[in-house]
């Protein structure tokens, strides 16, 4: 198994990476859990992609964005992982943050996140700051991370 770490701007992302990128939010959204939002939503290209990359694919993805709404703060999203309970979920956060920190400057990370997955962001310092709502008939919650 050849996977390797990447933290990339838009305009570094190969047309492969990209093509893999999105192939991998479809499978895991839309096909795995029914969301019919636009994927593309025109945050991408302000974005740092950060992903695994294994055997010409993408294993997890997660990408960061400045906060447009607190100027101390980067937000993450589109969090996945396409094969679930091996750990990837985790060491893509743990090699995401430095990536975040050194690329975003900012105090915190944001997130907003499937009620299902709190506990998985608790096990990483983050912190639910909100009450549950839904958003794509999933209940969420935002939560927090202090650098």
């Amino acid at each position: 198994m050849n996977m390797e770490f990447c933290a990339k701007k838009f305009d570094e992302l190969s047309v492969d990476e990209l093509y893999e990128i999105l192939r991998a939010r479809s499978t895991v959204f839309i096909k795995g859990q029914g969301i019919t939002c636009v994927d593309e939503d025109g945050v991408d290209r302000e974005s740092l992609h950060c992903f695994f990359w294994e055997d010409g694919a993408v294993a997890a993805y997660l990408r960061a964005y400045r906060d447009s709404k607190d100027a101390d703060a980067a937000h993450i999203g589109r969090v996945l992982a396409v094969r679930q309970r091996g750990g990837l979920g985790t060491q893509l956060m743990e090699r995401s943050i430095p990536a975040i920190r050194n690329n975003i400057s900012c105090t915190r990370i944001k997130a907003d996140v499937q009620k299902h997955a709190v506990p998985f962001y608790e096990k990483l310092g983050f912190k639910v700051v909100s009450d549950e709502y839904p958003e794509e008939g999933i209940m969420h919650v935002d939560m927090e991370i202090r650098l």
